[in-house]
């Protein structure tokens, strides 16, 4: 029979799982090629704005296949309900039976994404960071700099929003983790005071400029996963030592790195992929002064090692 889970359950079995830990294993199960990934099923809505993504996989001879439904409607606001919502269906790779339907709302995408925002982190950060930079003020600014805590000591956080009201309630949740928020409704004062900087927006136009850029930042860029979006000017990953695509394939039909590409400010042969430089320590930040990108559009694994850890934690086996 298949079992399907609400948020409150999921939510309580996310505790014993080292979320970031089977992030990390499922990118490199990607690069080293045992995962399958079709291309994004993608629906774009105009009135309201509004998209849904359709994102599936499995890694290959394991024990099931994820389809994910997740959907982003920005004008909710005005109806006062959250702008991202959707859920995981887990079905068997042996019987193709439904195994279970995880009705998560949204969380364990969001989950996902920050969780990954922390691998790059670990890798790409630079060892003194003097100031993060958090672009979004809403769920995935919150979540990005939840986990980015397990993986690096500053505290000292601006915060970029579009409106002082949710800049406030951002900064009144985070003061309580333990971190020193200032908030700005100015893009450049991020730019000019970080050397790390996390975008997490749905914005069309460059939030971050690259001639205000600091020597040594690193960025990672995860609110532009459509071919419309684009949080960073072309020019930034053209400067960047370090170029890093969660999945080159996709990154290459949408993010920041198929904007660059689309301008002609780099050559395709000059992202690698994030699973390759866990993996290999040549491919990653060498010093403080190089500069570092992550564009992470969010791979169909991230849905399939969390909804496989929390369908397992809830002790539902086949």
């Amino acid at each position: 029979m298949t079992k399907t889970f609400n948020l409150d359950q999921i939510k309580k079995a996310m505790k014993n799982i080292d979320v970031i830990k089977i992030i990390e294993e499922g990118f490199i199960a990607y690069s080293q090629g045992k995962v399958v990934v079709p291309p994004v099923g993608e629906m774009i809505f105009e009135e309201p704005p509004g998209e849904t993504h359709i994102k599936y996989g499995f890694i290959k001879n394991d024990d099931y296949y994820v389809i994910k439904i997740a959907s982003g409607f920005y004008g909710n606001y005005k109806l006062d309900l959250p702008s991202n919502y959707g859920l995981m269906l887990l079905f068997s790779q042996k019987t193709g039976f439904l195994s279970c339907i995880l009705f998560d709302e949204g969380w364990l995408t969001a989950v996902r994404t920050a969780a990954a925002g922390a691998v790059a982190a670990r890798y790409l950060a630079p060892k003194n960071i003097r100031r993060i930079g958090i672009f979004g003020a809403v769920e995935q600014g919150r979540l990005q700099l939840g986990y980015l805590k397990e993986i690096v000591d500053c505290r000292d956080v601006i915060a970029w929003g579009v409106n002082q009201e949710e800049l406030d309630v951002y900064k009144k949740d985070m003061e309580v983790q333990g971190f020193n928020i200032q908030t700005t409704l100015e893009a450049d004062d991020i730019t000019l005071s970080c050397n790390f900087i996390v975008t997490a927006t749905p914005s069309k136009k460059p939030l971050v400029r690259s001639e205000l850029m600091l020597k040594g930042t690193h960025i990672t860029a995860m609110g532009s996963d459509t071919p419309a979006k684009q949080e960073l000017e072309s020019d930034i990953l053209q400067k960047a030592d370090i170029v890093v695509a969660d999945s080159l394939s996709q990154c290459k039909l949408r993010g920041e790195i198929f904007k660059a590409l689309e301008a002609g400010a780099i050559k395709a042969e000059k992202p690698v992929e994030l699973g390759n430089v866990i993996m290999n320590k040549e491919l990653q930040r060498g010093s403080d002064d190089q500069i570092t990108v992550a564009d992470l559009t969010g791979v169909a694994v991230q849905d399939y090692q969390i909804s496989k850890a929390v369908y397992e934690e809830l002790g539902y086996y086949l």
